[in-house]
């Protein structure tokens, strides 16, 4: 630059016809025509045209630097404006602008093959997770039976794939293909698995039905043993049997429980009644005892025979005792009953045969054993068949023995 020459004369001038020209380092060129004013003015002009190049350069320059743009952008803004130099018609220093859109090339190529590269990691990672995902799908699909925490998961997989980007188009849409296949398969599965879940339940629900019409049926049965063994039974079926479904299985369940509870308190009510007479029975039959304990044995056996017989018709009467009373108060009679029996033997043997009534009372102990040994076997008493052929047994041999001529 010659000294006191101003930057819009160094890389510019306009001859005395008003062309305008701008110097480059391969020469002058012509850029354009200035007849609005003084050559400083048109300069000027022309000047302002090459800053706002330079302006858009330092856009681009400030925009690359930051990241804030696509680079693929900015190589088409650099391209344009370092095709736009040759034919601009500015005036200024084109080759260092010429420069700097060159660095700006090679910084854009640089910024492209690290993003080329980043999109490269970020379609990897992508399809690296969308792989995982997938895989993760289809082994849910396969083997869960965890139905609803199975199908919860499945949804949020899908949430994660949605929140993932950069996965190419051809792998992204292969990948959705096995995710899609693996959620209907799941939802196949599952389907099927409550069918027959249902169909199960279907099946309970009848067998149930039918344990609950039983039940309800033997309610109002009175053969309590036999009906409260099979009552038992049912229930253990009931447990047996799978769940009918829910609705069904409440329903049932209340009337199966109702005629179950319907059978056992009408069996307490009984059962109460019943044991409240045979502790009164045993009471009657406790004092009939401590009568025949004070029987006049020893003096006057005749009369003692005769108050036991009707003791012992009287005790016929009374009816059953609860079976832990039985066996002392059926052994309390018998002893008493041998007392008298023995105490008749002695006596008889005291008299003469043919004088003595006793033959006639041992007869009629023999009449009355049978007829004892008949009622027990119409009531079906083992306990007081077997007591009454051992009684009956005894009488016979000492009417026998009694019979005998001395």
């Amino acid at each position: 630059m010659v000294d006191g020459e101003s930057p819009k004369t160094q890389f510019g001038r306009i001859d005395a016809d008003g062309t305008v020209y701008v110097r480059t380092n391969d020469g002058e060129r012509v850029v354009g025509s200035w007849q609005a004013g003084s050559p400083e003015e048109g300069l000027a002009h022309f000047a302002r045209r090459y800053d706002d190049l330079v302006t858009e350069v330092e856009l681009i320059e400030t925009r690359l630097a930051s990241g804030s743009t696509d680079a693929s952008h900015v190589a088409t803004s650099v391209k344009r404006l370092t095709e736009s130099l040759p034919t601009a018609a500015v005036v200024g220093d084109l080759d260092a602008l010429a420069a700097r859109l060159a660095a700006l090339t090679e910084k854009v190529a640089e910024s492209a093959e690290k993003a080329k590269a980043e999109r490269a990691a970020q379609r990897e990672a992508a399809i690296a997770a969308k792989t995982a995902l997938v895989e993760e799908a289809e082994r849910i699909a396969a083997e869960s039976t965890q139905w609803k925490v199975a199908g919860d998961r499945l949804r949020a997989i899908l949430d994660e794939w949605k929140a993932i980007r950069g996965a190419d188009r051809k792998s992204d849409g292969e990948l959705w293909k096995r995710y899609a296949a693996a959620r209907d398969a799941f939802g196949r599965r599952r389907g099927s698995h409550f069918a027959g879940l249902d169909a199960a339940r279907r099946e309970s629900q009848a067998a149930k039905e039918k344990l609950v019409a039983e039940a309800e049926e033997l309610s109002a049965s009175s053969e309590w043993g036999p009906t409260a063994t099979r009552l038992k039974q049912l229930m253990s079926e009931w447990k047996a049997t799978g769940r009918a479904p829910r609705e069904a299985e409440d329903a049932l369940w209340t009337r199966f429980r109702a005629a179950q509870d319907a059978f056992f308190s009408r069996r307490n009510e009984v059962f109460s009644e019943r044991d409240a007479e045979q502790r009164n029975n045993q009471k009657a039959k406790e004092e009939l005892l401590a009568e025949a304990e004070n029987l006049p044995i020893d003096s006057d056996v005749r009369a003692a025979q005769s108050r036991l017989r009707d003791i012992q018709a009287r005790w016929e009467a009374i009816g059953r005792v609860p079976r832990e009373a039985m066996g002392s108060l059926e052994g309390r009679l018998r002893s008493i009953e041998e007392r008298v029996r023995d105490a008749a033997d002695a006596d008889w043997r005291r008299g003469s045969a043919e004088a003595n009534p006793l033959l006639t009372q041992m007869r009629n102990q023999v009449a009355e054993a049978e007829q004892r040994l008949e009622r027990a076997r119409a009531a079906g008493d083992k306990r007081r068949i077997k007591d009454a052929e051992q009684a009956l047994e005894s009488k016979r041999r000492f009417l026998q023995l009694a019979e005998q001529p001395q």
